[in-house]
């Protein structure tokens, strides 16, 4: 299996990374996941910042797809992260898994990004036209990772 993480502030090219794992042998499924900054509905949101810990932030994400690999077939998964400032509707993380069965692909790309919303040491600033606020973890995030128990 091959693992492809990339943590960058440059924007990414879904078709060009379903190409890469249409690439791998003995896949018959690919699910892609392609998360977006999206307008709040009740603030402005003008733009969100990304930080992280460089280093840290990609052996965590390796760690999660290590994860997923233990749990199912896979035959690759590519991760990306967006961080800086980034406008609404603007690219922020891309998940794509390659298997064999598309039940392991689906399952690999849901437990993917619970853990990354849970784990990854990632934060988002909102700036608003109300202000900037830190953005707090949910508690319906935090209820996802017991699904995977």
């Amino acid at each position: 299996m091959s693992i492809f993480v990339a943590v960058q502030s440059d924007d990414f090219c879904v078709a060009s990374e379903y190409n890469e794992l249409r690439r791998q042998s003995g896949c018959g499924a690919i699910v892609t996941f392609s998360g977006l900054v999206r307008e709040l509905s009740d603030n402005q949101l003008h733009s969100m910042t990304l930080e992280h810990y460089p280093g840290m932030t990609e052996q965590a994400l390796t760690a999660i797809a290590e994860q997923a690999q233990q749990r199912w077939q896979l035959g690759a998964v590519h991760l990306i992260h967006r961080v800086g400032t980034l406008k609404p509707h603007e690219q922020i993380v891309f998940v794509g898994i390659a298997s064999p069965h598309r039940a392991a692909a689906f399952a690999a790309c849901e437990f993917i990004m619970d853990y990354l919303k849970n784990r990854a040491p990632l934060w988002k600033k909102e700036h608003t036209s109300n202000g900037d606020y830190w953005v707090e973890a949910k508690t319906s995030d935090q209820h996802a990772l017991t699904r995977w128990d």
